[in-house]
């Protein structure tokens, strides 16, 4: 089986924060990198263990957050910047790993969709964060998705959004409430208290997850649950007031593709005072 490995790097356990460990400025960034790639790593054992033939890595940081010298032997590297990631039809299943929740999720560590600016976003009146629109990619072309580790606000976002997903959560966000009063600039800096389990432990746990999400899916496939919407395809995202702009809405819209809607840059319909 073919295995899609979508990754990010702010739920990985051991990631702290943004700016120190994410971004190529930070003093533990190549930490960071290091800590990703051998999350991927357990969880590509746990794939192999159970069954799968060829496994694809993808690099979904936004400033990228994976060496490629440190993946698994048996792996392969992607690296692209625009919707579906590389994902096509010829994946048996997805995965994510690192994932963070999305936008306003309470109890959750370095919380975003795409980026800090963002109240939320919905496509056909369903709320998702970063997760759900690769979801939906993949959908898109047929592929299921199985397998999530991340913060504990991703595993819960994860479950609502695909009951019966194997998810893995290896942190806890510290910090209640949505958020959803904040300007751009203080939620980027709200959700960064978090409690981590040690890495090796949350690795363990992965592999161990990995190995249950494939083995189930192999098994029991109709477990798993699908998120499909018909098209043709809206995008309403609410963006954050900043210092020196109001609160306003983006909206992308495309007939026929979700990817083909998240490429779009959408038309800014409305603004208004904070």
């Amino acid at each position: 089986m073919k295995i899609y490995i979508m990754t990010d790097m702010e739920g990985v356990c051991g990631v702290v924060n943004h700016d120190d460990w994410v971004m190529p400025a930070g003093r533990y960034y190549a930490d960071g990198q290091r800590l990703l790639a051998e999350e991927v790593n357990a969880a590509v054992e746990g794939f192999l263990e159970a069954g799968a033939s060829e496994i694809v890595v993808v690099d979904g940081h936004g400033a990228g957050g994976i060496n490629p010298i440190h993946l698994h032997r048996l792996t392969s590297y992607v690296r692209v910047f625009w919707y579906p990631f590389a994902v096509d039809d010829s994946f048996h299943a997805a995965a994510w790993i690192g994932q963070h929740g999305k936008a306003g999720m309470p109890f959750a560590h370095i919380a975003h969709t795409g980026w800090f600016n963002v109240l939320d976003s919905q496509i056909n009146g369903v709320s998702v964060g970063e997760f759900g629109e690769m979801v939906l990619c993949a959908e898109e072309v047929g592929v299921p998705s199985i397998f999530g580790a991340g913060d504990d606000a991703f595993s819960r976002e994860a479950a609502a959004l695909l009951p019966g997903i194997e998810t893995v959560a290896t942190k806890w966000g510290l910090t209640a409430g949505s958020g959803d009063e904040c300007s751009y600039e203080d939620y980027m800096k709200r959700n960064l208290s978090a409690r981590h389990l040690h890495p090796e432990r949350a690795r363990e746990l992965i592999r161990e997850g990995a190995f249950r999400a494939l083995t189930r899916f192999r098994e029991q496939p109709d477990s798993f649950s699908r998120l499909q919407l018909a098209p043709p395809y809206h995008q309403v995202t609410r963006i954050r007031h900043t210092a020196d702009a109001p609160t306003h809405t983006l909206v992308r819209e495309h007939p026929t593709s979700v990817a083909g809607l998240l490429n779009s840059p959408g038309t800014v319909v409305e603004e208004v005072t904070r």
